[in-house]
This record gives C-alpha cells, structure tokens and sequence, in this order.
C-alpha cells in the first residue's frame, strides 16, 4: 500500500509539473483544459471527475476496479491542485523544461509504482492494461490513449506544445521498464 500511494503523489506531482513548465499540457491535460473552457472546475477537480467517468469504459474490457482504482481516482486531483498551488509559474526557460522532463519522470516512475502494487490500476491505467491484454504492448496502448485525449483535448481548446508531443511519445516507453522492475520485487 505505500508503494501505491507514493506512486499517487508522484504521479500527481508529475502531472502538475508539466503543466507549470507551460510548454505544452499532457494530453490528458489539454483535455482536462479543454473541458476546464467549458466548466468552471480545477484542473484536479475535473481530473476526478473524468476518471469516474473513465470507469465506465472498463465494462466492456472486463476491468475490475480496486483500492488503488479508487485512492487513483481521488488522490491524484489531489495532488494536483496542491502541487499547483505550491509551486509557481515560471516564465524561466531552463526551469520550464526541467518542470516538463522532471515532470514526465514522475509521471512514469509514478505510473509505474501504483499499477506495479497490483491493487487496482488507476482509471486511465485499467484501459491500458486492459487493452495491453487483449494483445497491445503497453507502449502502443498508452501512445493510442494519450493521442486520442489529446485530439479530443484540442478540439476542445486545451493547450497544444512541444511538450505534448515529448510526453506523447514518451510516457509509454518510459512506463514499461518501470513497471518490469516493478514486477521483479520494491524499487
């Protein structure tokens, strides 16, 4: 249980993170910002909000929530919305992209700790394990996820950068050996 809820806050942390470093949200990001043009809710708030809803796509892939579906549902707005009041904005270009790449590393070491503690995988994370059982890698389930929310996010009028497109193309490469040292006993 301590692996799973310190793999929430950095997972959170992560999160909030990239979106200070404003070069470019998440693609879930630019879709909870794009929903945030629509409703007057936080970042975090919308984030808890979007995983109840993210719950309902696991029927038809035989996903089963757990203790940690649930603390992932909750906790991680949490986090965001503290982290986002704690740490300021920047308009400084090299404390920017060490936000983005310090950001995207939690975001996986995070990913990689709670859905390793096998208590349940966050509501994002269970479409992407449930899809990687169906005979998707884990890179190419999570790199399908993130560009589908990004387009939707976009449309919607969230914030498009370069560090979108590094987090795109990154998060799944950098989830996978986390999450094989993860299987292989504590990090």
């Amino acid at each position: 249980m301590p692996g799973l809820v310190f793999g929430l806050i950095l997972f959170g942390s992560g999160m909030a993170l990239t979106v200070r470093a404003d070069l470019g949200l998440t693609p879930w990001f630019v879709f909870h910002q794009g929903l945030a043009a629509h409703i007057p809710l936080s970042i975090g708030l919308i984030t808890i909000v979007v995983s109840m809803v993210l719950l309902l796509a696991w029927i038809p892939l035989r996903q089963r929530p757990g203790i940690g579906t649930i603390l992932n549902a909750t906790v991680v707005g949490v986090v965001i919305d503290l982290i986002l009041f704690l740490v300021g904005e920047t308009d400084l270009l090299w404390l920017q992209i060490f936000y983005l790449v310090g950001g995207i590393g939690l975001v996986a070491i995070g990913s990689g700790l709670y859905i390793g503690a096998r208590l349940g995988p966050g509501p994002r994370d269970g479409i992407m394990t449930g899809l990687a059982e169906r005979g998707l890698s884990i890179r190419l389930a999570r790199t399908l996820i993130e560009g589908t929310v990004l387009v939707a996010g976009w449309l919607l009028g969230g914030a498009v950068g370069v560090g979108t497109v590094v987090f795109t193309i990154t998060i799944g490469p950098l989830i996978q050996p986390v999450l094989r040292r993860a299987d292989k006993g504590p990090i």
